[in-house]
């Protein structure tokens, strides 16, 4: 109860932050250390080498920011750092797991009972990913009829869900057909690009056909009858099926 008289009481709104930070249920572990898991874990599934500066540049921090809090971390036992690379110990990922798994149900969740915005269901998620109770994760999950991926094609950790073989759309050429399989978290993280993919109905489960093949410009593909321009940065994240 004093937690939730602070946050109605403040005149100022409280930053996502800072409304994480006083939220966080007893006994967990501080948002900040559940975000940095989150992101190392991301990073690696997007096939990134996970450094320093990686991490810095998706949360939007400065390095020595990140390089205080991989210390912190490192001495709580949740990362190990050698030759510049971090990796999570078996308590980090499993922390990541929880956190993840439960951004990506509420993200389900938001989109597909709320009927809300895939830009602004990544935003909430955010948010509910750090003060979601187990109780409450099983019930959406059960809810949603156990989904094994978030919207955006992302598997949810513990679905038991094998990603299909998939490509890079850059790398289909003028008249193949495909089939959107995956956005990866890095084009979610990218300002406008998820309101530009639910937009341009280039959504998981979608067919389109390349029109024209991959240049320095992107590329042109036919989604719903309607032609859209994808520029390289999408095309060579982008994952399809054909």
């Amino acid at each position: 109860m004093g937690k939730c008289r602070n946050i109605v009481a403040r005149k100022v709104p409280l930053s996502a932050r800072e409304y994480n930070v006083a939220m966080a249920v007893p006994g967990e572990h501080h948002p900040a250390f559940e975000e940095y898991c989150e992101t190392i874990f991301e990073l690696r599934e997007d096939d990134l080498d996970v450094i320093q500066a990686r991490i810095a540049d998706r949360l939007r921090v400065s390095r020595p920011s990140v390089s205080e809090m991989i210390k912190r971390m490192s001495d709580e036992s949740l990362i190990e750092v050698a030759g510049g690379k971090i990796t999570l110990t078996a308590s980090g990922e499993e922390l990541a797991v929880r956190v993840v798994r439960r951004h990506r149900i509420a993200e389900r969740f938001i989109t597909d009972i709320l009927g809300l915005s895939w830009s602004l269901a990544h935003r909430e998620a955010g948010r509910w990913e750090h003060v979601m109770s187990h109780e409450v994760e099983t019930a959406m999950s059960r809810l949603l009829g156990e989904p094994t991926t978030c919207p955006h094609g992302n598997p949810i950790p513990g679905s038991g869900y094998t990603p299909p073989s998939a490509k890079k759309l850059s790398e289909l050429s003028s008249g193949q057909e495909f089939t959107v399989s995956r956005i990866p978290e890095e084009l979610e993280f990218t300002p406008g690009m998820l309101e530009f993919l639910e937009k341009s109905h280039l959504v998981p489960g979608s067919h389109g056909t390349v029109q024209t093949g991959a240049n320095a410009d992107g590329m042109t593909v036919l989604i719903d009858g309607t032609s859209v321009t994808v520029d390289s940065f999408a095309t060579v994240r982008i994952l399809v099926t054909v």
